[in-house]
């Protein structure tokens, strides 16, 4: 069973979500009436989901080549 492959899934969408929830925190993206727009708080949660996303990312990444040896 292919276990990795979704955790890897996961963790790309959550990587690309705290990506552009950082932006947004930024005002870089996102519709000016947004709640996340130039609000410094959601620069710290996409840092941190970001973080996040690449842990889960690892992790899928891990076992999908721990079940190829």
């Amino acid at each position: 069973m292919r276990v990795g492959r979704p955790i890897i899934i996961v963790g790309v969408i959550m990587f690309i979500a705290g990506i552009i929830f950082h932006l947004q925190g930024q005002g870089v993206v996102g519709p000016e009436s947004s709640f996340m727009y130039s609000n410094p708080e959601w620069i710290t949660y996409g840092q941190e989901i970001t973080i996040i996303g690449i842990i889960i990312l690892g992790i899928g990444i891990g076992l999908t080549v721990s079940k190829r040896a």
